[in-house]
């Protein structure tokens, strides 16, 4: 791979992505002739290549999707992200050709569904725009990253109970082929890992929430909770994060910012080591947010989003102290 471009790299793995398991056609057509009652899905933020891929998959996915069609959406996402600014009209105008009607407030799009996607890549203005879809009672599946920052992810989970309004957020990641393989067992007890995944820091979000995530969602999938401490080692091309666990396992994370990167890893078990990753498809994680819709029961935990939150935050307060290592119960 060339020296890491994020827009460039979500745009090919999207495409790529897309192509697997759900449709043989990206031909438009009229959504509303097909959705069911009590199954329209809303989309909120126009500003990433998810909200285009993620619509396409479910509209064009067939029984899979169990009648779900996204019929509205509400553009605004980032107010201020240049490439976000830069794709928002693009990905407008290939959702809309796709049928899918353009509304121009949240308000309105909740009395037109049932669930909603919260897409914009912007994690700041998230907690604004998810309030009053958990005011409505609708399910919710949540973009990563949940939320610029720690305290506003908390916000966001204190909500959803205020209003019984149940939420998930995770990365595509996650649901890694190869990931789930470690995760069901196929070497093992994981006795640690390292993941690898780009890292271009947003100085408007906590550092590794912003693109890293993806790394270090997949590094928890394997790990499971009960991290303890966390090290950070900072340079300009990239970082290198250490976490242990309370029973001694070490998981690590290289973000890159310079040459080469991809999302990947490896996973060292009892019995053998395993790959994890590269990213291939969407189309598990839309699997999941389907029957999270069916069955309002979300498959990633308040619990392990924000623990992931706090090894994030940890990282950086590793960062601004030089590389020392913090005990997650301090954050």
């Amino acid at each position: 791979m060339k020296s890491f471009n994020r827009r460039s790299f979500i745009k090919t793995t999207a495409l790529a992505g897309a192509g697997i398991g759900f449709f043989n056609s990206a031909k438009a057509f009229d959504v509303s002739t097909f959705s069911a009652p009590d199954k329209r899905i809303g989309v909120i933020g126009l500003d990433t290549s998810h909200s285009e891929v993620f619509t396409k998959l479910i509209n064009n996915g067939g029984p899979e999707m169990a009648g779900y069609k996204v019929v509205a959406a509400y553009a605004q996402g980032s107010k201020d992200i240049p490439q976000a600014l830069k794709a928002k009209p693009g990905i407008t105008a290939a959702v809309k050709g796709m049928g899918v009607e353009l509304v121009d407030s949240i308000e309105e799009l909740i009395r037109k569904v049932d669930v909603v996607l919260l897409e914009t890549v912007d994690g700041r203005p998230h907690y604004e725009q998810a309030l009053p879809v958990m005011q409505a009672g609708k399910r919710m599946f949540i973009d990563k990253p949940i939320a610029a920052t720690f305290e506003d992810a908390k916000k966001i989970y204190a909500a959803s109970k205020k209003y019984n309004a149940p939420i998930f957020s995770s990365s595509a990641l996650r649901y890694d082929t190869n990931v789930m393989k470690v995760k069901a067992g196929s070497i093992g007890k994981v006795l640690g890992a390292d993941v690898y995944t780009p890292g271009e820091i947003e100085p408007n979000h906590m550092d590794m929430a912003w693109y890293a995530i993806h790394g270090i969602e997949m590094l928890f999938t394997v790990m499971g909770p009960g991290c303890k401490t966390v090290t950070r080692i900072h340079k300009d091309g990239a970082d290198f994060i250490t976490g242990v666990w309370n029973d001694g396992r070490i998981g690590s994370v290289r973000a890159i910012r310079q040459g080469a990167a991809n999302i990947a890893g490896t996973a060292f078990g009892e019995k053998g080591i395993a790959p994890l990753g590269p990213f291939n498809s969407y189309a598990p994680l839309i699997a999941e947010i389907i029957s999270f819709f069916e069955t309002g029961k979300p498959p990633v935990s308040e619990a392990e989003t924000m623990e992931i939150f706090t090894f994030i935050r940890a990282a950086d307060m590793s960062r601004k102290r030089n590389g020392a290592s913090i005990a997650m119960a301090s954050v």
